[in-house]
């Protein structure tokens, strides 16, 4: 199957990642938190009855399951022309962030996918202990040792699977949960609905933690609801954006740049106005998109009199003013923090973070689009 070619976009990625990888062609992220996470582990494991080597080889096992759990992720998008941005390690597990949103059968493959690759995994760790004659009764496993690290890796994609699975986002569970309630219903009402049974189960869980004095429960729980509170807003967006025009929420008052501008002019500017993003100008051609973060780099790096022809972005996002809202959140999100909204080559606006939030705002308070 020929998947069409990656597009060069400006792309955001989720930030607070201090190592990445590649596998498989796609890039995978270590969060500063996950890299917490493994030392917890490494320092729970020293004293008990299994040797410094076995440790580290149970925690590089499962650093590597659930790598390969989100990578399975990936492919199956990729089969289905759904291209994966980026993947991030964070303590709860990995995040697969996709280039769009698939449709409601794509997605169930897809969400089933990651489990399934933490099934194999241990299947195919038991069954060649069975082979050998190796495998070990289940009471043996309750104390770690060097001679039960299989058989405890193999529990352990089984506990990924099994918890990835329940039916609640972010999990995977809840994406399945979604795809099969969105075969009836719109897809942002089972996005809602998926969250909220996220919500309340990460509730539940983050109580049972309190009662047992299991704080490890608490931390997942406090996650769990975080990504299901995320998901449940950007389903509210969906539903506020749906079939309204780009130029219903973009900005049309805007400073622009010269492409003969210093850094310092830019400065000044940023001072001046409540603007964050410049489009910068030769004559009545865009030719980039100057940002603050850029600008502070082009500061840091060139000093103030160097030209923002060299600081600013030539591969900017463009869209069409007549273009859905809805479908242009995601453009937005891959680009940062500014799209230029354009009618033909003419700039007629930009849609920002900042002005988006405000219009989705006003919109949860009834005023109707422009």
């Amino acid at each position: 199957m020929e998947h069409p070619p990656e597009r060069k976009q400006n792309i955001t990625f989720i930030p607070g990642s201090i190592a990445s990888i590649r596998l498989f062609g796609v890039t995978v992220r270590l969060h500063f938190t996950f890299a917490l996470l493994l030392v917890f582990l490494v320092v729970a494991g020293i004293g008990e009855g299994q040797s410094a080597p076995a440790n580290a080889i149970y925690i590089a096992a499962l650093f590597g399951s659930v790598a390969l759990h989100e990578v399975g992720h990936a492919l199956v998008g990729r089969h289905f022309s759904v291209r994966a941005l980026e993947i991030v390690m964070f303590p709860i597990g990995g995040v697969t962030r996709l280039e769009q949103s698939p449709k409601p059968r794509e997605e169930f493959w897809i969400a089933a996918a990651g489990p399934l690759v933490n099934i194999a995994i241990a299947a195919g760790l038991f069954l060649a202990l069975l082979w050998r004659g190796a495998l070990l009764p289940v009471q043996g496993l309750l104390r770690p040792t060097d001679a039960n690290l299989l058989e405890r890796i193999a529990g352990g994609n089984l506990v990924l699977a099994a918890f990835n699975l329940l039916p609640a986002f972010p999990m995977d569970g809840g994406r399945i949960l979604r795809s099969a309630l969105a075969l009836r219903r719109p897809p942002e009402q089972a996005t809602r609905l998926a969250a909220r049974a996220g919500q309340f189960l990460a509730i539940g869980l983050g109580l049972y933690g309190l009662l047992a004095a299991n704080f490890l429960l608490v931390f997942i729980a406090f996650f769990v609801y975080l990504g299901a509170a995320q998901e449940s807003a950007a389903a509210v967006g969906q539903i506020l954006t749906k079939g309204t025009p780009v130029r219903a929420a973009m900005v049309t008052d805007f400073r622009t740049l010269s492409h003969a501008d210093t850094v310092r002019d830019a400065a000044n500017l940023l001072l001046a106005t409540s603007q964050q993003d410049f489009p910068v100008m030769h004559a009545d051609q865009v030719i980039g998109l100057l940002g603050r973060a850029a600008l502070l780099r082009a500061m840091a790096s060139s000093g103030p009199e160097s030209y923002v022809a060299g600081a600013m972005n030539r591969d900017f996002v463009r869209v069409s003013p007549d273009q859905d809202l809805a479908a242009t959140i995601p453009l937005l999100s891959q680009a940062g923090s500014c799209v230029l909204v354009m009618e033909d080559d003419r700039l007629v606006g930009l849609l920002t973070s900042e002005n988006l939030s405000e219009f989705l705002l006003l919109r949860r308070f009834g005023m109707p689009p422009a």
